[in-house]
């Protein structure tokens, strides 16, 4: 078989650069506990980000669930939010003892579908959890008006919109908190980590407390925290990446850019993506496999994958469907978003992958549809 082409591939600097950026932490032994470049990464992506607060995590998912249990909702409250998205967004909720409510999405873009959210509301409802999905910028002017008339709170997944930016302001300005995932898997990563972006002051302290075990200071722990510190190896790599991720973001556009080339007038074929609404940080590539084309999405999936191509199925099941949430929540009419959940395929799409082999893969969908 052929060399591979895997979905995705890890964003690094070079070795050498690397290697010799950790070198001092072999003088200091300090490794974690918000060290010296915890703290620098922190104040850069405030500035890249464009945000007026940021606080790091050890991941995306503990981000999520560390906002969600600092704004203090009642237990089994509910959170409206999207079935489209990774399991991250819906174990989040359910692990704070909260209950998700589903919401259809948008057959355009695969965002909540801010039309039906008002009729899920009830006097339990507490929260809207949107997700940006694939970087595309949900109806962010909709769901604040809905927010404001029922006194929500908004907490944005932006796990996929890193970098993004609607009408002049980084994405992470809007809601009352927004969380980034910097999995080694996005445009922008740390290894592993993430962050929450937000307004008011006072969930920095709060979030502190939460992701360090409540301490705040020799004696004295204030809080019933846990343990989702970055350490300082993460966030150097996040240092030299942060770097480099403008180019990073122009490379993988370039071979967007060959894809849809290649692809745009194949019948039965369309781009899930939005078109002048916010910027583009190119971090995946959703076609949707519809009606017109040769193929069901699974046999092209299957066809790709017989010839060392690995796809993804991204979003397939619906979280609400998962064996691990089925029957357990209410019923919703989640129409469009099953629609979307068995014909989306996330093509490879990466910094350096080789324009022979875009034109490869575009070949083989070419020549089954």
């Amino acid at each position: 078989m052929d060399e591979q082409i895997l979905v995705t591939r890890s964003s690094m600097p070079p070795y050498e650069e690397y290697i010799e950026a950790i070198k001092p932490l072999w003088d200091t032994h300090w490794l974690t506990n918000m060290g010296v470049y915890h703290s620098e990464l922190e104040e850069k992506l405030k500035g890249y980000l464009d945000v007026p607060e940021l606080s790091l995590m050890v991941n995306g998912h503990m981000a999520l669930e560390m906002t969600i249990q600092a704004f203090g909702f009642p237990e089994g409250s509910e959170v409206i939010t999207t079935p489209f998205t990774f399991i991250s967004t819906t174990h989040a909720i359910v692990r704070n003892h909260l209950k998700p409510v589903f919401c259809d999405v948008k057959e355009e873009d695969g965002t909540i579908d801010e039309t039906k959210i008002e009729d899920l509301i009830t006097e339990r409802t507490v929260a809207i959890l949107p997700v940006h999905v694939y970087g595309n910028v949900c109806n962010v002017e909709a769901i604040e008006r809905i927010a404001n008339k029922y006194d929500l709170r908004v907490i944005y997944d932006a796990a996929h919109a890193f970098s993004v930016a609607y009408k002049g302001k980084g994405i992470g300005n809007y809601g009352d908190a927004s969380i980034f995932s910097f999995h080694a898997t996005k445009v922008f990563n740390t290894i592993e980590g993430g962050a929450v972006t937000f307004r008011e002051p006072r969930i920095y302290d709060k979030l502190y407390n939460l992701k360090n075990f409540g301490i705040r200071g020799e004696e004295i722990v204030s809080d019933v925290g846990a343990n989702a510190k970055m350490n300082e190896f993460c966030a150097i790599m996040g240092l030299l990446n942060l770097k480099r991720t403008d180019y990073a973001i122009q490379e993988r556009k370039k071979r967007y850019d060959y894809y849809t080339q290649c692809l745009e007038d194949v019948e039965g074929l369309r781009f899930l993506r939005q078109k002048g609404v916010a910027t583009d940080n190119y971090a995946y590539l959703p076609v949707l496999v519809g009606e017109g084309y040769g193929r069901t999405r699974d046999e092209l999936y299957d066809i790709l994958r017989e010839n060392g191509i690995y796809t993804r199925k991204y979003f397939y099941p619906l979280t609400s469907d998962q064996a691990c949430f089925k029957n357990k929540f209410k019923k919703m009419n989640l129409k469009t978003a099953r629609k979307l959940a068995n014909e989306v395929m996330v093509l490879p799409l990466y910094e350096d992958l080789a324009m022979e082999s875009v034109s490869k893969i575009c070949g083989i969908i070419r020549a089954n549809g």
